[in-house]
């Protein structure tokens, strides 16, 4: 019964980290700030960031109780 349940975690930790990897901005969005003009830098940039951040925090965490129940699902 623990096995099932935390495999069911497990999937829904997975998803999880799949959609918040996919949400994230690639390395090139960056470029496209700096040919959009400076009122988009000057105003735009500092929301970009906070989410950036909160994003990069909330994947760590995921991956880490990923990482976590996959060594608890291979111990039991």
């Amino acid at each position: 019964m623990l096995k099932i349940v935390l495999l069911v975690i497990q999937i829904i930790c997975a998803i999880a980290l799949m959609a918040v990897i996919i949400l994230q901005p690639g390395k090139s969005a960056g470029l496209s700030g700096s040919i959009a003009g400076g009122s988009e830098q000057l105003f735009g940039k500092q929301k970009s960031r906070g989410v950036d951040q909160l994003l990069s925090k909330i994947t760590w965490w995921v991956a880490a109780g990923f990482m976590i129940l996959t060594l608890t699902l291979n111990l039991i």
